[in-house]
C-alpha cells in the first residue's frame, strides 16, 4: 500500500508546489521507489479546458483524455510517469459527483453536507491506485486558509487518520520574505501559516522554505522550535537558474532524506542521480545558442505555452545549445510587416489556440518561414494556419479559411479548408460531436495513433511509421483539399490509421517545415526530448550557422 505525502502551500499560492512535488517524486524514483503524483484543485472548474489561458495557464492533456492543470506537466517531465485522468480533481468535479449520487438516491434521502459527503468523495479519489506504487504525492492547490480549500484540508486530515500510523506525512511550503532595509529573513509568516494548518488539525512533518538568501542556522532553529518540526526537516528552497536543477538542489538540502526519516525508512537505498547530473551538465555546458520565435496570442502569460517552452529547452539539451525563446504577439502582424519582427530568428514556432484573434498574423508568420526557408513548426492551430497559408498563396484558393472563424463571426466568409470535426473513431467506438455541444471535454482529446508516410521527413525523425500522440482540438484539415495541396508541394505525411484525418503536413522543398495536428510538447522530457523538438532545434542550429 502506498505511503502518502500531502503537499500544501502557505502565505502565497505561487510557491512552486508543483515543482517541489515533481522534484521530490524524481528523487524518490532515484532511490528505487515507484511514485505517482496527484493534484487536488480547490477551485470550481469541472473542466480546466474551458478556462482562458490568461486565467489558468496551459491546459495539460493526458493520454486518456483528461484536461488538467499544468502542474501535471511538471509531474510527467520530472518522473516520466504518464499522468492519468485519476491524477487530477477539482472542487467542481467533486461537487458534481456528489450531486449525481444524490439524484441517483445513493445517499438514501439524507441531507447532503460537506462533511461527510464531500470529504468522503475526496477520500475516494485519494484511494484510487493506492496499491500500485510505493509513494503517492498529493498536492493541494491554493493556499492554506483559502475558503475553497477547506473541504480538501479536512479530507486529507481524515484520510491520514484512516490510514495505519506512519502511512501519511504532511509537507508544507512557505515563503521566508527578505527585508532589504533591515537585511533579515522574516520567519513570522511561516509561523502563522503553520498555525493556520494546525488549527484545522494538520501538523506539518516537513517545511520547505522558499528564500532568496541563505537561511542562517539560527533561523532554522527558530522555525523548527515554533513550528514543532525537527531542525533537519526545515528544508531550504532557493531560486535556481533552471527548474531542472531542482532535484539536485533539493537532494543537497536533504528533502528526500527528510521524507524517508519521517516515514522511518532506514536504511534507505542510495539515490542514483546520474540522469539529473547529465541534465544539469547539458544546461550549463552548451556549445552555442539559437533564437526561436513563438508567434502566439497569449504571449503576455508565458505559462500559456509552458510545455512548448520546456520542450524547446529539452531540444536544446539534446543538441547542447541554449535556446533563446522570444514571444511575438501575432496581432502585431495585422498592421506591421512580419519581416521586421522575425528577421534574425533561426526558427519559428506557431502554437495552438482558439478563436480568430491573431490568426492572420500567424498565417503571415507561416508564409514568412516558408518563403525565407526558416525552420517552422506549427502545432494544432499552427498546422491548420500553415495549410490555410498554402491554400491561399500557393494553391490559389484565395478565400481559404477555417469554419471555426465563421462560426465565431456567425457569417460565412471562408472556403473551409479547415472544418468542424463531427465524427471520429476512438478505440472501437465512433464519437460524434455538434458545433453546439458544450465546450468542456468535447474535443478530440488524448492519445491517438497516426501512420507516417514512408520516406517522409517525419518518418525519418521518429525512426518509425507508427506513432501515438496527444490531441486537443475540434477542427480538422479537410482531406478533400489534399490532392490539390500535394500537387503544389505540401505533403500530407501523417494520417490517422483510417486515412480520414490529417495528422502531419510538411513542405518537401523546405529545409524544415512541419505542421502537426497533435501536441508533441506534452510528451517531451529533459532526459528524453521529443524527436520533433530535438530535430527542430537541430535545424535551427544549422540555420544559425548559415546566417
Amino acid at each position: 500500500m502506498a505511503r502518502y505525502i500531502f503537499i500544501t502551500g502557505g502565505v502565497v499560492s505561487s510557491l512552486g508546489k508543483g515543482l517541489a512535488s515533481a522534484a521530490l517524486g524524481a528523487l524518490l524514483q532515484a532511490r528505487g521507489f515507484s511514485v505517482r503524483l496527484r493534484k487536488l484543485d480547490p477551485y470550481l472548474n469541472v473542466d480546466p479546458g474551458t478556462m482562458s489561458p490568461f486565467e489558468h495557464g496551459e491546459v495539460f492533456v493526458t493520454d486518456d483524455g483528461a484536461e488538467t492543470d499544468l502542474d501535471l506537466g511538471h509531474y510527467e517531465r520530472f518522473t516520466g510517469v504518464p499522468a492519468r485522468m485519476t491524477d487530477s480533481v477539482s472542487s467542481g468535479r467533486i461537487y458534481s459527483n456528489v450531486l449525481e449520487k444524490e439524484r441517483r438516491g445513493d445517499y438514501l434521502g439524507k441531507t447532503i453536507q460537506v462533511v461527510p459527503h464531500v470529504t468522503n468523495e475526496i477520500k475516494e479519489f485519494l484511494a484510487v491506485g493506492a496499491d500500485e506504487v510505493d509513494f503517492m504525492l498529493c498536492e493541494i492547490g491554493g493556499t492554506v486558509g483559502d475558503i475553497e480549500g477547506l473541504p480538501f484540508f479536512e479530507a486529507i486530515r481524515q484520510f491520514s487518520h484512516d490510514q495505519p500510523r506512519g502511512q501519511c506525512i504532511f509537507m508544507h511550503l512557505t515563503l521566508l520574505p527578505y527585508l532589504a532595509a533591515s537585511g533579515e529573513l522574516k520567519t513570522k509568516p511561516t509561523q502563522h501559516s503553520v498555525k493556520e494548518l494546525q488549527s484545522i488539525g494538520i501538523a506539518p512533518d516537513i517545511l520547505v522554505c522558499r528564500s532568496e538568501h541563505p537561511i542562517p542556522e539560527k533561523e532554522r532553529e527558530k522555525i523548527a522550535l515554533f513550528c514543532n518540526v525537527r531542525k533537519e526537516a526545515v528544508v531550504a528552497a532557493y531560486d535556481l537558474k533552471s527548474i531542472y536543477e531542482a532535484p539536485l538542489a533539493y537532494h543537497h538540502e536533504g528533502l528526500d532524506q527528510a521524507v524517508l526519516d519521517a516515514f522511518q525508512i532506514s536504511p534507505a537505498p542510495r539515490p542514483d542521480l546520474a540522469v539529473w547530473q547529465d541534465v544539469a551538465d547539458r544546461i550549463h555546458n552548451t556549445d552555442g545558442e539559437v533564437n526561436v520565435a513563438i508567434v502566439g496570442k497569449y504571449v503576455q502569460l508565458e505559462d500559456a505555452y509552458k510545455s512548448i517552452k520546456e520542450a524547446l529547452t529539452h531540444g536544446g539539451m539534446a543538441n547542447r545549445v541554449k535556446v533563446n525563446v522570444q514571444w511575438v504577439d501575432a496581432e502585431v502582424f495585422d498592421t506591421e510587416d512580419p519581416a521586421r519582427h522575425l528577421e534574425g530568428f533561426h526558427a519559428i514556432l506557431v502554437p495552438g489556440g482558439f478563436g480568430e484573434r491573431g490568426t492572420e498574423g500567424k498565417i503571415k508568420a507561416a508564409q514568412f518561414a516558408r518563403e525565407r526557408k526558416i525552420p517552422y513548426m506549427g502545432i494544432c492551430l499552427g498546422m491548420q494556419l500553415a495549410v490555410i497559408e498554402a491554400a491561399r498563396n500557393v494553391a490559389g484558393i484565395a478565400t481559404a479559411g477555417s469554419e471555426e472563424f465563421d462560426h465565431e463571426a456567425d457569417v460565412r466568409r471562408f472556403e473551409p479548408v479547415v472544418y468542424h470535426l463531427k465524427e471520429w473513431v476512438q478505440g472501437n467506438e465512433k464519437v460524434k460531436r455538434k458545433v453546439t455541444d458544450d465546450k468542456g471535454g468535447t474535443m478530440r482529446l488524448g492519445a491517438y495513433d497516426a501512420v507516417l508516410a514512408e520516406g517522409s521527413r517525419v518518418a525519418e525523425i521518429y525512426g518509425t511509421t507508427a506513432i501515438e500522440e496527444r490531441h486537443r482540438h475540434r477542427y480538422e484539415v479537410d482531406t478533400k483539399y489534399r490532392e490539390k495541396l500535394e500537387e503544389h508541394g505540401l505533403r500530407f505525411s501523417g494520417m490517422s490509421p483510417d486515412g480520414r484525418l490529417p495528422e502531419i503536413v510538411e513542405w518537401a522543398d523546405h529545409p524544415w517545415f512541419i505542421g502537426v495536428q497533435f501536441h508533441p510538447e506534452l510528451k517531451s522530457k529533459p532526459f528524453a526530448p521529443h524527436p520533433l523538438f530535438d530535430d527542430f532545434v537541430r535545424a535551427a542550429v544549422e540555420t544559425s550557422r548559415l546566417v
